[in-house]
């Protein structure tokens, strides 16, 4: 993992929190009949033609890959949505849009291995790069207003991609921030200040010499 050395600020690499993703549930329509499976993580199915159920990503894509099933694309994903979101992510500056917490990872499986089960998919495909973007925007310009007496920052409704690109350099910063405030750099300051050598005038030196 990334940032083993400060573990207090180590993030995920984008394939961790992809893998982390495909716990999410989602609907597949099997073509098949299986046997329920009996898994660490849970019991799914049994599978049965054209009735829908809902499994782990990961098994959803790796039935799809073998032809065994269409994915249900998720509500959030049609473009109706995915307008309105943008819409919306451009009118708030200040506000993020709630959307699935794994929105980005989630999406892009489903780009990658079941974009024929996507209506629309080169619309949805952009409309979410696009509110990617606009997302990062706004967390870039929030980052900008930090200052010295910035001590916590909230950011609702950001997705765990966005949160694990932003955290590492949060953390930084205000622990920058206040280990310069703190007490002891102050008065670390303070004693080197008064350590500084006394300057006295030569003027005035040569007159109070005896004469």
């Amino acid at each position: 993992m990334a940032g083993q050395s400060d573990h207090s600020l180590s993030i995920f690499s984008a394939a961790e929190v992809e893998f982390i993703a495909e716990d999410e549930m989602i609907e597949i329509v099997p073509n098949i009949r299986m046997d329920a499976l009996n898994l660490l993580c849970g019991d799914f199915g049994p599978f049965l033609p054209q009735i829908p159920c809902k499994v782990p990503l990961w098994l959803a894509v790796a039935l799809k890959k073998r032809g065994k099933c269409s994915i249900r694309t998720p509500d959030w994903m049609s473009v109706e949505k995915l307008t309105q979101v943008l819409e919306a992510e451009r009118e708030s500056p200040r506000e993020f849009q709630p959307l699935p917490f794994h929105y980005v990872e989630i999406s892009r499986l489903l780009l990658d291995h079941a974009h024929d089960d996507i209506p629309e998919v080169y619309m949805v495909r952009s409309l979410i790069e696009d509110i990617r973007n606009v997302r990062f925007h706004k967390v870039e310009s929030g980052l900008e207003t930090i200052s010295g007496r910035t001590y916590a920052v909230k950011l609702k409704n950001l997705s765990a991609m966005e949160v694990n690109l932003v955290r590492p350099f949060m953390v930084r910063v205000l622990q920058a921030f206040d280990k310069h405030d703190s007490p002891e750099t102050v008065q670390q300051a303070d004693t080197s200040a008064s350590k500084r050598p006394q300057v006295v005038d030569r003027g005035l030196r040569r007159d109070l010499r005896p004469r």
